[in-house]
């Protein structure tokens, strides 16, 4: 399977490499987007931004409005901090925010739990049917949903 290396970061490690590619992308680390960043980072599954408000709102003592965290998460997709499973409607945090790249994740129907995997040939090969189809600005999203190892 073609793949290509990068760094996996986690924990505190993690935070630091998601400030770095925020922060090069021109914008800025605030409090807010720190905080949302270690709960989405912190969840063993998918996070909905509504969630993820939940948890906040539990923690600041305030309501935070999911309409907020959407955005948050928005920029976080776009500076590659997160990604976003479209059929669950969910994210999860970019554990290398470094590498830019297709992703390819396997979501348990049982779980819930998704795993990222590489695969640069796979992605390759829908990039370039889309294009040949048109399409500009591809940007795949391919998701295979079935059992994981542990809930098999």
């Amino acid at each position: 399977m073609p793949v290509h290396a990068h760094t996996h970061h986690s924990g505190d490690d993690l935070t630091v490499a998601a400030r770095g590619a925020l922060e090069s992308s021109g914008e800025q680390w605030t409090a807010l987007r720190a905080r949302v960043f270690d709960v989405l980072s912190g969840h063993a599954k998918p996070a909905s931004a509504y969630d993820i408000a939940e948890a906040l709102s539990k923690s600041e003592g305030r309501r935070i409005a999911a309409n907020t965290v959407y955005r948050i998460l928005d920029l976080f997709v776009g500076a590659n901090l997160a990604r976003k499973l479209e059929s669950a409607n969910a994210y999860v945090a970019n554990d290398h925010p470094d590498c830019v790249h297709d992703c390819i994740f396997l979501v348990c129907d049982d779980c819930g739990r998704a795993t990222h995997i590489d695969d640069d040939a796979v992605t390759a090969r829908v990039r370039g049917a889309a294009e040949n189809a048109g399409f500009q600005e591809v940007r795949p999203v391919i998701e295979v949903r079935g059992r994981c190892e542990d809930c098999a």
